[in-house]
């Protein structure tokens, strides 16, 4: 059943406001919406949909809205799709961001987040437990995980290094059956080849435009961003280690509690979490020059961000019934999400030492580099609000957006008391 751009619009609105609660939870509204109550899509090209939007880098629930809308209405319907899954929550970080580079540093302002810091813990080690149940379906796929988080938590190696070879070993590794399809039709490439180039160029024109006439700040925000799109490979959380330590350390765009109420504030938002994106630019260049180029730097933020999604699908969706044919290619795939459970476990401890000590450093000891937590500065109000946003969400099972309240206000109060 094919759906007119009015209905689609209209459906896709809807998802957009309501898609709270990260990839999983916006993939399962999608489905209840476009399979089970409306019949646009069947079972099967519903997952084949989904599981080309996980091969590919950047956010996969929009990315499945954008190809999801391609299916029903082609480049318009994936157009309106993409854009009302992420605008609504775009709209929301932005306000959020004005709001908390003016109001941060008050006194209970600052408590409030401290409390969403320490339900951000929960939050990842969550997401660690929910992908490593899906992921590590196989002991070699275990010892990948361990190797990319020994990699990035000892090693201190290169994100998209990981990534690569996690999946350059799952394509090496393939077993199994393999069955070749017939080769493309002639006009089937010259199509994607066209796509590509008009999506490459509105992608990047713009960005290219920006460093010929500005070549400071935005173009940095632009280019960083960029590449980030390149190697989102997982998800957000499989990227917001590496991205975190090149906007805190590397660029000082952003303080490292900064960074955390960040995610904090995406989490409590629809839309992807990569929408933290956004936040990040707008408070680096808010700290340059005010209001108005904190909204310039989220805006340049957004366009790199998820330009390049429009361009993975647009480009790659007419090939997506011919990966069933390409076991190398979903053998890549599973070493990369076997990769995501290690940078999720190094995430989430990178995250819980900076919030539970007040004091952080490093042991080093030739290729070794390991967090070296001041355990005389263990925060212990930090520690029973990480406790009791582990009961709330995994024991009670309550929802996200009530404990990120109920630990903001806990720890308000304490700082009131």
């Amino acid at each position: 059943m094919q759906a007119s751009l009015t209905d689609l619009t209209r459906v896709f609105a809807r998802i957009g406001i309501l898609s709270f609660g990260g990839p999983a939870a916006q993939i399962a509204l999608m489905h209840r919406e476009l399979v089970d109550e409306r019949k646009w899509l069947t079972e099967e090209e519903f997952l084949r949909g989904l599981s080309f939007c996980m091969m590919l880098p950047g956010p996969e629930a929009m990315q499945l809205a954008t190809w999801a809308g391609w299916k029903q209405r082609g480049t318009a319907g994936g157009l309106i799709a993409g854009l009302l899954f992420v605008l609504p929550g775009a709209a929301v970080v932005l306000a959020l961001a004005m709001i908390y580079a003016s109001f941060g540093s008050v006194p209970l302002v600052r408590a409030l987040f401290e409390g969403v810091q320490a339900a951000v813990i929960v939050i990842v080690f969550e997401a660690l437990l929910r992908v490593a149940r899906r992921a590590l379906t196989r002991r070699s796929h275990a010892l990948i995980a361990f190797a990319a988080f020994l990699g990035l938590f000892a090693l201190n190696l290169p994100f998209p290094v990981i990534i690569l070879a996690a999946g350059l070993w799952g394509a090496l590794t393939a077993t199994g059956a393999t069955t070749e399809a017939s080769p493309p039709p002639p006009n089937m490439i010259r199509t994607t080849l066209r796509s590509a180039a008009l999506w490459g160029a509105i992608w990047l024109a713009p960005l290219a435009l920006l460093a010929l006439l500005e070549g400071g700040l935005f173009t940095q925000i632009g280019v960083f961003f960029s590449q980030l799109a390149v190697v989102t490979f997982g998800g957000a959380y499989a990227v917001l280690a590496w991205m975190t330590q090149a906007v805190v350390q590397e660029k000082g765009w952003l303080s490292l509690p900064q960074m955390i109420d960040g995610l904090g504030l995406a989490e409590t938002t629809p839309g992807p979490l990569i929408l933290v994106t956004e936040f990040v630019g707008y408070l680096a260049a808010h700290r340059d020059g005010g209001l108005l180029w904190g909204v310039a730097g989220a805006l340049v933020a957004l366009w790199a961000t998820f330009a390049p999604c429009f361009l993975w699908i647009f480009a790659g969706a007419p090939w997506i019934d011919r990966l069933a044919h390409a076991p190398r290619l979903s053998a890549a795939l599973s070493g990369i999400t076997a990769a995501v459970v290690g940078v999720i476990a190094n995430l989430g401890l990178w995250f819980a030492a900076h919030v539970l000590f007040d004091r952080v450093g490093l042991w080093e000891a030739g290729p070794l580099r390991l967090l070296h937590p001041d355990w005389a500065s263990l925060d212990p109000v930090a520690l029973l609000l990480a406790l009791a946003a582990a009961l709330f969400l995994l024991r009670l099972r309550l929802p996200l957006p009530l404990v990120l309240a109920l630990c903001a206000g806990a720890s308000a109060a304490v700082a009131w008391l």
